[in-house]
């Protein structure tokens, strides 16, 4: 089984311009990422997937793996589908750009979903970890996921879910990471199939497969992991870095 790690790295972004060339530590965050990715031997390879000159150039002249996209994308699906379509590759495994910080035992799980997965029932694997804050259940942001006896998710939304009309019936929130392992044929479903109203109202990828009826199998991880989307964080994981 041959298990493969792309990184899509946008340019832009909403909240923090241009946050993946910021300097950390003496190098770019994407080069951080890509370079502990790389580090954790978890991959047979690991390609970073951008819409950015700057970005091809930083990798490619440290010695990386970079893959120009060709088309506009609406999400990092979309991007990493276009990336891997030719590609003999059995499992795909988004590892988000902006976290350079990346946590090794959450997808070591990832993939050994796979490696049980003798019947091949399973199309996505993602991870998810619980919140007890009223205010991190509430907040939009956050994304909450609800999923079945058997762990595969029901549903995802920036709503509480599940609503908590009774409150003593030992409900558990938790939060979806959006960190993915895809099975390639999935992957590539995603990318021919068209938007429907649910991910257009969320604005949550990860409806469209769930809409095709495509199962995400969730692992629940206790590893919240270390994102950079604004300059607050950019901060901290500059003091993390330097301890």
């Amino acid at each position: 089984m041959k298990i493969i790690a792309v990184i899509p790295a946008r340019y832009a972004s909403t909240r923090f311009h241009a946050k993946l060339m910021e300097d950390l530590g003496g190098k770019t965050v994407i080069l951080r990422t890509y370079e502990a990715t790389k580090k954790s031997n978890l991959f047979d390879d690991v390609f970073v997937v951008t819409d950015s000159d700057l970005i091809y150039d930083e990798i490619v002249s440290n010695g990386g793996k970079a893959i120009m996209s060709i088309k506009e994308h609406e999400s990092g699906s979309d991007r990493i589908a276009e990336a891997v379509e030719n590609m003999e590759v059995d499992i795909v495994v988004n590892v988000q750009g902006d976290e350079p910080f990346i946590n090794t035992v959450a997808l070591e799980k990832l993939i050994e979903v796979y490696k049980k997965d003798s019947e091949k029932k399973i199309d996505l694997a993602s991870l998810m970890f619980e919140i007890t804050d009223e205010d991190e259940i509430d907040n939009p942001n956050n994304v909450k996921v609800v999923v079945d006896q058997n762990g595969f998710a029901m549903y995802f939304s920036r709503c509480v879910i599940p609503y908590p009309r009774e409150k003593k019936v030992g409900v558990h929130y938790m939060q979806h990471i959006g960190i993915y392992a895809f099975r390639k044929q999935a992957l590539m479903d995603f990318y021919k199939l068209p938007m429907k109203s649910l991910e257009a109202s969320e604005k949550l990828e990860q409806l469209r497969y769930l809409e095709f009826g495509k199962r995400i199998k969730m692992v629940e991880t206790k590893d919240k992991s270390i994102g950079i989307d604004t300059p607050e964080d950019l901060e901290k994981a500059r003091r993390l870095l330097s301890k």
